[in-house]
């Protein structure tokens, strides 16, 4: 039986804990993400989702509460070590695209996975595989100023794939997009996400692109349910 992508199990996080201030922003969450689902998690705003996502992409470490990511327990892990597990195993998206603007867009695809240990010409064909697979291939020459919206975000995707991660985190990846722009841009999200066949958690406002995935979740006052 396959690992679960992403375990939570009893998450806590308190900020300003013990001082004037104090707020709880997680109480006691439990999640499993399964290999191969693609987990809506809906929340309004302030209400701790990027928090959430934060801890579960090791970004952040919980008060209290067990992550697992791929079946390996982070609890007492190092800094070394949640760090190498977090470039093999986790992709990061968000709201604003964050490309390094002075690279074009297959170099900024490229970059990552010579971080991580790949070879030149093999990180070429994955950034190519990976923009053609977003219908930005005709793009991969040009610098974020020169593409729309909505490539610099498909670009931002493709970043956020390309070490084949077993898990990839979004938060509010077309949120920052108009209306029909966004539909196209998360079209392009699902087809890249189940043709690699990777896990997902995404964050979204839109009850309409949540429902286009395989199950919605809900945060409020802390606590996580359907």
């Amino acid at each position: 039986m396959n690992e679960a992508a992403l375990q939570l199990e009893g998450i806590e996080k308190t900020y300003n804990r013990g001082r004037p201030g104090e707020v709880q922003v997680l109480r006691g969450v439990n999640l499993t993400v399964a290999p191969g689902e693609v987990v809506a998690l809906v929340a309004p705003s302030g209400a701790g989702k990027s928090t959430l996502l934060h801890i579960a992409g090791l970004l952040d470490t919980p008060d209290t509460g067990a992550v697992r990511i791929a079946g390996e327990d982070m609890a007492g892990q190092g800094d070394a070590a949640r760090t190498a597990t977090r470039r093999r195993d986790v992709g990061f998206i968000y709201q604003f695209h964050h490309l390094l603007p002075e690279f074009t867009a297959a170099e900024n695809v490229i970059l990552p996975q010579l971080a991580n240990g790949t070879s030149r010409a093999a990180a070429e064909a994955r950034a190519a595989e990976l923009l053609g697979r977003v219908g930005v291939a005709a793009r991969a020459g040009h610098r974020p100023a020169a593409l729309s919206g909505g490539e610099q975000q498909r670009v931002a995707f493709c970043r956020a794939l390309a070490n084949a991660p077993r898990l990839l985190l979004a938060d509010e990846p077309t949120g920052n997009l108009d209306p029909g722009t966004s539909d196209q841009v998360f079209a392009a999200l699902m087809e890249l996400v189940r043709g690699t066949g990777l896990s997902a958690l995404i964050a979204t406002h839109n009850l309409d692109l949540a429902a286009r995935m395989d199950r919605v979740l809900r945060l409020e006052d802390g606590r996580l349910g359907a």
